[in-house]
């Protein structure tokens, strides 16, 4: 197969030979490496000089492709008008209709090759944004292939498709990133002034407005870098598998320990992990998860739990506590608003009398 030939199918000019080609390759080798740089390259060729701004990724090519079968169909029923044989316009529709899924494998590949010397009428840079509710989780499978998990009362925003020498989201509360592997498109997150940079990677990224930011590297390698006010960024330094960073955004200070993960990433699986954890921290993730608003008393505080719950309702969470330490909780009805919405349910939690 010749970049000439595709291009003559393309201006349907082959003949029924050429045709016989175009076919038996679109079967046998279209879908290969080389197959697809040819097709690649010829599309490239194939576009007119500076027009990529007007060309909404493969629409045009799609519309040419099903115009040229409406004409030979046309032509076939007028005898008077010269037309190709019944097996001449067989083969320029199955040449056409197995070229459409070689063209569709390279749509995610040429967009990106050209993203810097085209624009598709604002659509590849749209900016979509994902929330996962306080109370519930969900999963993201972005266009290169990588999958996030939010956690509760999260948000994600990221681009539709993936432009330039970068793969950027900005991430609001927490989310596990699992993440394609493409060492030449580095994948950013963004929370708050810190970037978390990797290439095919699993990692946890917890980032709710105002708390510290904290990340858990599960494998791979991650980069963590500072963006400062003038808008440069520097490097931190780089996380091995089982680190876990903790970012204070006040001071600037970080801490990084290593040991087992387990508890960080578990609440993608709907489980709840504590490991020495003061009964606050234990309160605020019981918070999100279950969309209630727990006070702890100060003469309780000092608590401190080991456990693991996986997918327990609250008040059996809350029972179980109360056996490990000495403490009661009390579950005040929500009220109706004005609005006609309830509001979050208050729990409080004392010194058992």
């Amino acid at each position: 197969m010749t970049k000439d030939i595709l291009i003559k199918f393309l201006n349907n000019n082959c003949t029924e030979a050429e045709l016989n080609e175009v076919l038996r390759w679109a079967q046998t080798s279209a879908l290969t490496e080389s197959g697809k740089k040819l097709v690649a390259d010829d599309w490239e060729n194939y576009q007119d000089e500076g027009k990529w701004e007007n060309d909404e990724r493969f629409t045009a090519l799609f519309d040419k492709i099903q115009e040229k079968i409406d004409k030979e169909e046309e032509q076939k029923k007028t005898v008077k008008l010269k037309s190709i044989s019944s097996a001449k316009l067989w083969l320029m529709q199955a040449a056409a209709i197995l070229l459409i899924p070689v063209l569709a494998i390279l749509f995610y590949t040429l967009s990106e090759k050209k993203s810097e010397s085209m624009n598709f009428n604002g659509m590849a840079a749209n900016m979509l944004e994902v929330i996962a509710p306080i109370g519930s989780r969900t999963i993201v499978q972005l266009s290169d292939g990588s999958t996030v998990h939010l956690n509760y009362g999260s948000t994600l925003k990221y681009p539709q498709f993936f432009l330039g020498d970068t793969r950027e989201v900005d991430l609001v509360g927490e989310g596990f990133f699992e993440v394609a592997h493409n060492p030449e498109k580095p994948f950013i997150v963004k929370a708050g002034s810190l970037k978390i940079k990797a290439v095919g990677t699993a990692f946890n990224v917890l980032a709710y407005a105002n708390d510290a930011i904290e990340t858990t590297l599960v494998n791979g390698k991650v980069i963590l870098e500072q963006q400062k006010a003038d808008g440069l960024t520097s490097v931190i330094g780089a996380m091995k598998p089982g680190h876990h960073v903790y970012y204070d955004r006040e001071t600037g200070a970080i801490s990084c320990i290593k040991g087992s993960v387990e508890k960080y990433v578990a609440w993608k699986d709907g489980k709840l992990v504590f490991e020495d954890a003061s009964i606050t921290v234990v309160a605020e993730k019981l918070n999100r998860m279950f969309n209630v608003d727990i006070e702890v008393a100060d003469n309780v505080k000092e608590y401190i739990y080991t456990v693991t719950f996986a997918d327990e309702p609250l008040f059996q969470i809350l029972d179980l506590m109360t056996i490990a330490t000495p403490i009661s909780y009390k579950a005040e009805p929500r009220k109706k608003l004005p609005d006609g919405t309830f509001s979050k349910q208050k729990i409080k939690i004392e010194k058992r009398k």
